[in-house]
């Protein structure tokens, strides 16, 4: 896209996404097909898949694993794609919300999300941080990070 191009094709399928996300439970997991491109590449901390199907099973993991997971999607910004496909790459801030052992967590992330000219959702790459956010509140694991830190913060 070039500077003078608008997202317009490209809010729809964003605001799709997005509700997709934000409405997400055990049985909307197999909506991402209507979404995203059969090859798209997710990427979070601790995954790093491509296909719809691996996707879906980071997510059944998800509600496997946590208590009443939810998203919600504070902000989005467009950005600009560098290559000649003709897409669109937005970002997402949002917070993620669940409890774990019967404690409440709370995560603050983003989203590097890319859309093919068609709409369909080609990449999805998570940028949080695993260590403050999730590490840090493992018994002993967490000690010694937050240790570190305090060796590394300037005072």
């Amino acid at each position: 896209m070039n500077d003078h191009e608008d997202y317009t094709a490209f809010k729809k399928p964003l605001d799709d996404y997005i509700e997709y996300f934000e409405k997400l439970n055990v049985r909307s997991i197999r909506l991402l097909e209507k979404l995203a491109e059969p090859g798209m590449r997710f990427k979070d901390p601790f995954n790093d898949v491509r296909g719809i199907d691996a996707v879906e099973r980071i997510l059944q993991h998800m509600f496997q694993t946590l208590h009443n997971p939810k998203f919600k999607v504070r902000d989005y910004a467009w950005g600009r794609w560098q290559k000649e496909a003709q897409g669109a790459i937005a970002y997402l801030r949002w917070d993620m919300t669940f409890e774990f052992k019967g404690q409440k967590h709370m995560i603050e992330g983003m989203s590097e999300v890319m859309f093919s000219k068609d709409g369909k959702v080609m990449s999805h790459i998570d940028h949080w941080d695993a260590g403050e956010q999730f590490y840090e509140h493992i018994p002993i694991l967490g000690s010694v990070i937050r240790f570190v830190k305090s060796k590394l913060k300037i005072e």
